[in-house]
């Protein structure tokens, strides 16, 4: 396997260089949490009842209502006006627009549109990022998403509305991946978890949980969805500092930019290095890629039979964990708080679940973290069913304990999910492969009115049928190779012989390091050192042990 890693150490692989990298993605992260709101904002419907006829001292009903009110003074059964009661006194898209009752279906066919577009984005924006590379593809997404939310400001029809929404969708998925691609092809195998979680958990959860409480400072949508296209000023800076992949750009064979991107982090992180090295490097390169296959795309991945074992079972635990998510919300329905308590309840819980992941994930092996996920979202799925089956009347403490705890678990999932997917898939096709398991299991989350439909042939059958497939993703989780301090796999080769050596019973915390600490590359057995570059490395550490 091709070990890019090596040469990063010798940039430096968590120097000036990544700690500006991270700093820019945590900034994305926190507009992008922004953005991620924006939409339930824009879709948010007040309380509202007809006003035609009303006294305007008149109380508020309990519940909204498109027809007069039985002491109107009008005899019609259509309105003409409606009275919003404003939470926090704002100012809503719906409640400006009126798009309520008969009108409805206006603010649902954007949704619609919206969601389209996030799961277009994740195909489309997946292949070209593996065509194009991943920076400009970050930076192209992040703009027209921008531009969706500023048009959205002005004045327009349903049809421009939707497409607006659609425009905006596409930056969903794709940040989400992208900046952790980024960040996983750039650090050290020992960082990644760290960096990830601290750059994503921790500053999504920043953004997310300030969200609602922007919203009710600003008070008016339109002024909120200006504030969202903030990203387009953070663009600029994206583009100066944030090279592009070098293992992406090993993988395309792109070689004469992969050595510029390295003399770049090189030169950023004070690191001299001599010409001869890259060349060294590049010969090895071109070695080990011989027989790679040129311009891979997703269909060759599922064509080799270990790589697409990885993708169904990747895509499996994914659609567990959304559906999982269903449950949860679907058991506080009736629960009658605050929506910006609610979300920053929901919010809060992505800052421990990224504790844990930082803790476990690194100790125990990705493998083992997704096996004991799968094994007790089978018991979480189960138990708050039953408590909540044997409550008359569940009090709002333990609704919201259930949703708190379930929330936390369903990020913990979520978070261990996203990053042992990258690090399974080759870079070559990373981008398509996340996009393609994005797109299949939100397709198939849309179908969940139909599994929790069932509860009407049997109450507890919804979450029977989800803890059995989850107990049967936990089985084929054994059957991953572990990519805990592991390199990535670079093409579509590298990732088929990815764990060829390990065993369904091999776990990262009860097997001895595969691969040696980056920080002594060359403490390899002399047989196992190809020629060129580690040749080169391996007589350099000798004369420096000699001398």
């Amino acid at each position: 396997m091709l070990e890019v890693d090596n040469i990063l150490e010798k940039c430096g692989d968590f120097s000036r260089q990544q700690r500006i990298m991270l700093v820019l993605c945590s900034l994305l992260n926190l507009l992008s949490a922004i953005h991620f709101l924006s939409n339930p904002i824009i879709n948010y419907v007040p309380k509202y009842w007809c006003a035609d006829g009303l006294d305007p001292g008149a109380p508020p009903p309990k519940e909204s209502s498109c027809k007069p009110l039985y002491n109107n003074s009008t005899n019609s059964d259509t309105c003409n006006k409606y009275n919003y009661e404003l939470h926090m006194g704002f100012q809503s898209f719906v409640s400006e627009k009126n798009w309520i009752c008969d009108e409805g279906w206006k603010i649902r066919k954007g949704q619609a549109y919206f969601l389209a577009g996030r799961l277009i984005s994740s195909l489309f924006m997946g292949y070209l990022a593996d065509i194009l590379g991943r920076v400009p593809i970050l930076i192209l997404t992040n703009v027209i998403a921008t531009s969706g939310n500023f048009l959205t400001i002005f004045n327009m029809n349903v049809d421009l509305f939707c497409i607006f929404r659609f425009v905006c969708g596409f930056v969903i998925n794709t940040n989400v991946t992208f900046i952790r691609i980024l960040i996983v092809e750039y650090m050290r195998p020992s960082l990644r978890t760290v960096c990830l979680n601290i750059c994503s958990g921790f500053f999504i959860c920043l953004g997310m949980a300030s969200t609602s409480w922007i919203v009710a400072l600003i008070g008016n949508w339109r002024r909120f969805m200006l504030f969202d296209s903030l990203p387009i000023f953070v663009m600029p800076i994206f583009v100066i500092f944030v090279p592009e992949s070098v293992q992406w750009l090993i993988s395309r064979k792109k070689y004469d930019k992969a050595i510029a991107s390295l003399k770049r982090v090189a030169k950023i992180n004070g690191r001299q290095i001599d010409d001869s090295v890259f060349e060294e490097f590049i010969e090895d390169c071109k070695f080990s890629q011989q027989n790679t296959k040129k311009n891979p795309n997703l269909l060759h991945l599922l064509r080799m039979p270990r790589l697409r074992r990885i993708f169904l079972i990747m895509l499996l635990e994914l659609t567990v964990i959304l559906f999982y998510r269903e449950l949860i919300k679907h058991h506080i329905r009736h629960l009658n708080i605050s929506p910006f308590v609610r979300s920053s309840s929901l919010i809060t819980s992505i800052l421990p679940a990224s504790l844990v992941v930082i803790i476990l994930q690194d100790r125990i092996g990705r493998k083992a973290l997704a096996l004991t996920i799968l094994l007790l979202i089978v018991l979480f799925i189960l138990l708050p069913s039953v408590l909540l089956l044997h409550a008359a009347n569940p009090s709002t403490p333990l609704l919201l304990t259930i949703y708190v705890f379930g929330s936390v678990f369903f990020q913990l999932a979520f978070l261990s999910n996203i990053q042992y997917t990258l690090e399974l898939v080759p870079t070559c096709v990373r981008s398509q492969a996340m996009g393609a398991i994005f797109f299949i299991a939100y397709v198939l989350y849309i179908c969940k009115g139909y599994i929790l439909n069932l509860r009407e042939v049997f109450v507890l059958l919804p979450e029977m049928i989800l803890g059995v497939i989850a107990f049967m993703g936990a089985c084929f989780c054994l059957l991953l190779p572990e990519t805990m301090n592991r390199t990535l796999p670079c093409s579509l080769e590298d990732g088929e012989k990815l764990g060829n050596d390990e065993h369904w019973y091999t776990f990262g915390c009860t097997k001895k390091r595969t691969q040696p600490s980056l920080k002594t590359p060359w403490q390899h057995k002399m047989g196992n050192v190809e020629a060129g570059f580690r040749s080169l490395l391996y007589v350099a550490y000798v004369n420096e042990y000699i001398c």
